[in-house]
């Protein structure tokens, strides 16, 4: 195959670098590729089996480890062990194979196969394969050999690929629209209703909390678990400093630093961007037509007075409004993309050195821009970044070398435990943390997790493996242990208080909102009933279902959003209260408002038929798998998997 791709493409040179087209290549490309030989034997294994057809660990590693890069992407540093649960990934990794596997068990029974010439233009119009806008060669090779992966893995996932296509467009096929199809679209989308609403909250009925020694008793006797004095333990440590290390790193030869600009060469690129200035003639936000022609009329023979040779620093001087760079002839200095509005940015960018705009219109007023530089995206040679390389590899060598210097003293006393000969072989002090909890912070250090594992992990006379924290390394040892205990009410008498308080308020506003609910009820009115319990109403303004499930003012809930397109003038009460962080909602209807078909014009009418039609293509293939999910005989092998599944 790879023969067939060659034959019908020229070959060019790489001549950009080759961690780009890694970046744009391993989310997109690398969720079915067949194991390597570096993996465990577990890759092996099966994880599960649909309708008999196999599906293997391997696969799902390669699929679980695209989801998890692609969320780490999308929440960055929020995306820790906890919201990694709540999303599941195990579970949604293994759907997305179960769900492909009846896609391609479906063209089977369809008979739809790929051939050769559409796999072959499908590789072929891959970026990560091109140069200059052709596919080659050497780039395709290199790249799938970056990833381990042959030829042939990558050719028979992406002809299953392809097959799945040609699954999903054939459902897609069956798929049509009515004028009656549209109409109801269009209604779904555009009627719109406002609703009443009232918040009952803890806050609103905490004062007719009323507290006694009995009723404290009562509730700290029932819920003393809820008051259990944690486990605590405190520590003896070792900081190692890695820039006490420093002095001893030696020079770095062009090889330590050719590997690392390669290694971390994302540090040193470089976006693309334009020097300008411009000459700023600026407009009110509600500037009469008279005042903007007059400012046009300005910006017009400014630029007049440019083509005759005028100078444009000067002319800056003289006219621009932008008081933060017009006496500096109305330099911006560098900018990228994404900086400026749309509008300046697109002229901006269009020009060479040298070169200057007409009259650009954008929300500030009007512009005349002059591009005096321009650098093209790419890398910053090594040379321009050895300062930063060094610095780079101190970071690195003096932190390696820190913990090596931490691990031999591990090494060297790990038997006795003996941290006071750590310290006095390595010249440290010993630091000390006081009492903690597991969940609590560490005086002097901080939250630090693995930290926190290896001290509730510790006994005494032991010394935890040295641990890399963002100040240095820590070799700790147990100093003391408080183990957990139930307290005495007099302990923890103000906590127990509050609680008690909270949970009282608590359930007086859920009687509240029952009260309120059972009123307008009755009343078929909670503007009314509000009115009668002394409550504030407010409302959320017009909204339609194509704001999804959110509702203006009160926020996100399926339930809600349903129950309230359900309501009329008639029965306009929701018959139910709704809980949004411990408070409590009442809904009704207040106003709805019917759209208008009959306004549409043609195109907008062949608009909204294409978006229902694309709706309907995508719900199509969704029915089609959950129908095939329902049928199919799935067995789920892998026990971590089995649990993912259960949850």
């Amino acid at each position: 195959m790879l023969d067939i791709v060659r034959s019908k493409q020229k070959s060019f040179l790489i001549k950009i670098a080759f961690v780009v087209i890694i970046l744009s290549f391993v989310i997109g490309y690398t969720m079915l590729t067949a194991p390597t030989d570096q993996r465990s034997d577990r890759s092996r294994d099966v994880a599960a089996r649909v309708n008999g057809d196999v599906i293997s660990f391997a696969a799902y590693q390669n699929v679980y480890s695209n989801l998890y890069s692609l969320y780490q992407s999308i929440y960055q540093g929020a995306f820790d062990a906890n919201l990694e649960r709540q999303l599941n990934l195990p579970r949604q990794a293994m759907q997305q194979l179960i769900e492909e596997q009846l896609l391609v068990q479906m063209a089977e029974k369809l008979n739809l196969r790929v051939t050769n010439q559409e796999l072959v233009n499908s590789i072929a119009a891959y970026d990560a394969f091109q140069v200059n806008g052709q596919f080659n060669r050497d780039r395709y090779v290199e790249v799938l050999s970056y990833q381990r992966i042959s030829p042939e893995q990558f050719e028979a996932s992406q002809r299953r690929e392809l097959l799945t296509q040609k699954v999903r467009e054939h459902l897609q096929q069956q798929v049509a629209t009515t004028q009656d199809d549209v109409i109801a679209f269009f209604h779904r989308e555009n009627d719109t209703i406002n609703l009443d609403y009232a918040w009952l909250t803890a806050a609103l009925v905490e004062s007719k909390v009323q507290v006694n020694d009995i009723a404290l008793e009562e509730y700290f006797n029932a819920n003393q678990e809820d008051f259990r004095i944690p486990q605590r333990v405190s520590l003896r440590y070792l900081l190692f400093d890695p820039a006490r290390y420093e002095a001893e790193l030696g020079t770095f030869s062009e090889a330590d630093m050719d590997r690392y600009y390669r290694r971390n060469l994302e540090l040193f690129e470089v976006e693309e961007q334009v020097k300008a200035a411009h000459i700023l003639l600026q407009l009110g936000q509600n500037s009469d037509p008279d005042t903007i022609n007059k400012r046009r009329e300005l910006a017009q023979d400014i630029r007049q007075q440019l083509r005759e040779g005028a100078d444009f620093a000067q002319l800056a001087k003289r006219h621009s409004d932008d008081a933060a760079n017009a006496a500096d002839g109305g330099d911006l200095g560098y900018f990228g993309r994404g900086i400026m509005v749309s509008e300046f940015e697109t002229a901006a960018f269009a020009l060479r050195p040298g070169q200057i705009s007409d009259v650009v219109q954008t929300p500030f007023g009007f512009h005349i821009i002059k591009v005096t530089d321009y650098i093209a995206a790419g890398f910053k040679p090594l040379v321009d970044v050895t300062d930063r390389i060094k610095a780079g590899l101190t970071i690195e060598e003096s932190r390696q070398m820190a913990y090596e210097k931490a691990m031999d003293a591990f090494n060297i006393n790990r038997r006795g435990g003996d941290l006071d000969a750590a310290a006095k072989e390595n010249d440290l002090g010993i630091k000390e943390t006081g009492f903690f909890a597991v969940d609590e912070p560490i005086n002097g250090l901080g939250r630090v997790e693995e930290i926190a594992a290896a001290a509730f992990s510790l006994q005494p006379g032991e010394l935890a493996r040295p641990i890399m924290t963002t100040n240095g390394v820590l070799l700790i040892a147990l100093k003391d242990q408080q183990p957990s205990r139930l307290p005495e009410l007099a302990e923890v008498k103000t906590s127990v208080e509050k609680a008690y308080r909270e949970e009282q308020a608590q359930s007086l506003a859920f009687e509240l909102a029952r009260k309120l609910l059972e009123l307008a009820r009755e009343q078929q009115n909670l503007a009314a009933a509000a009115d009668q319990l002394d409550l504030r109403i407010d409302n959320t303004g017009d909204f339609s279902r194509s704001s999804g499930y959110f509702i203006p003012r009160i926020g996100s809930s399926q339930e809600l959003a349903d129950a309230a397109f359900t309501l009329t003038e008639a029965d306009p009460v929701i018959d139910n209260i709704f809980t949004f962080d411990n408070r409590y909602l009442v809904a009704a209807l207040k106003t709805a408002r019917r759209a208008d078909f009959s306004a549409l014009n043609d195109v907008d009418i062949a608009q909204l038929r294409e978006r229902l039609l694309l709706e309907k293509k995508e719900q199509a293939v969704s029915d089609t798998l959950d129908e095939l999910y329902q049928q199919a005989q799935i067995e789920i092998i892998a026990p971590e998997l089995i649990t993912a599944f259960q949850n």
